[in-house]
């Protein structure tokens, strides 16, 4: 899981972020008032996400997000007229008082996000459910038979096609039993 800092200047502020993340299953590594703590928190991590406010006890968000290792994503909480300020300075913003929604949809992209990246950094190979195997193992037949080709051949073509449709293979290969099955 990613990691999320929350560093907001009232720390009941934080603690009520945090609350609001963890009833939405993410993992919150913890909370805290100043930058200095949440870069501190920052060095334990690999990666992760840091919420914060414009203005913390000992510095500016900018300086935050200046002072974190590359591999953080940032999202900062703010007045409009203050994130106004913000435009174009590659932060994520979200405008207070947040809209629940909004803000858990967009900590699920950002965590998604650093996910897929770590997981395509590390070369490890996407898992499957053993429903999933037997779709694209179910599909690789099909194609092996109906168009006499062999299974490396068969698998070729559904990665290709996911890659050209822009799908995931298991949804290419269920695309492919649709349609021979017809």
């Amino acid at each position: 899981m990613v990691g999320i800092i929350v560093v907001l200047p009232k720390l009941e502020e934080a603690k009520t972020i945090k609350s609001i993340l963890t009833r939405s299953g993410f993992q919150v590594a913890g909370v805290c008032t100043t930058g200095a703590q949440a870069i501190h928190m920052a060095d334990g991590l690999h990666d992760g996400l840091v919420i914060s406010g414009y203005k913390l006890e000992d510095m500016l968000y900018d300086e935050l997000k200046f002072s974190l290792p590359s591999r953080f994503e940032f999202l900062l909480l703010g007045s409009q007229r203050v994130l106004a300020e913000v435009y174009g300075e590659d932060v994520l913003c979200l405008s207070m008082p947040l809209k629940l929604n909004d803000f858990v949809n967009t900590v699920g992209m950002m965590t998604d996000d650093i996910a897929r990246r770590r997981r395509k950094k590390e070369g490890m190979p996407i898992k499957r459910s053993a429903q999933e195997e037997a779709l694209v193992k179910e599909a690789k037949e099909v194609l092996m038979e109906r168009n006499n080709v062999s299974e490396e051949e068969a698998h070729r073509y559904l990665q290709k096609s996911s890659m050209e449709s822009g799908t995931g293979l298991v949804e290419t290969a269920q695309m492919v039993l649709v349609m021979y099955r017809q």
